[in-house]
């Protein structure tokens, strides 16, 4: 018999999680380990094609080998790009006075001076 590893695939939607121990052959490919996983069976959304993997949150190729113990992680598409978001909340925050107009920045607090300095006095 061959050598064999054990990992996990996971994959989860707001509602429902899985998270399956699944023994493979030692020189398993990532993909490989999905499809004998029967995750694509249990959630037919999958599309490896358009859904990236990683495993322990850093992205992998499909066609990568695993390691003992590793958790290959299936990511469902983000539902908007989080630079628009960023952008869009910063527009916000300018049209509200929260931010400044040019630099992006908190607005600078002007205080208003009861004196002169131009007596050279830095004492007040």
């Amino acid at each position: 018999m061959a050598d064999v590893i054990l990992i996990e695939v996971a994959f989860a939607l707001p509602q429902r999680q899985s998270l399956l121990s699944v023994s493979v052959p030692v020189d398993a490919t990532v993909r490989q380990a999905i499809e004998s996983s029967g995750i694509l069976r249990m959630y037919p959304e999958i599309d490896l094609t358009q859904h990236k993997v990683g495993i322990w949150s850093r992205t992998v190729r499909l066609e990568d080998n695993l390691t003992a113990g590793d958790r290959i992680e299936i990511y469902r598409p983000l539902i908007a790009d989080p630079k628009d978001m960023r952008k869009r909340r910063a527009d916000k925050a300018k049209e509200e006075g929260r931010a400044d107009k040019v630099t992006g920045g908190r607005p600078q607090q002007h205080q208003s001076r009861d004196h002169d300095d131009t007596d050279g006095d830095a004492s007040h």
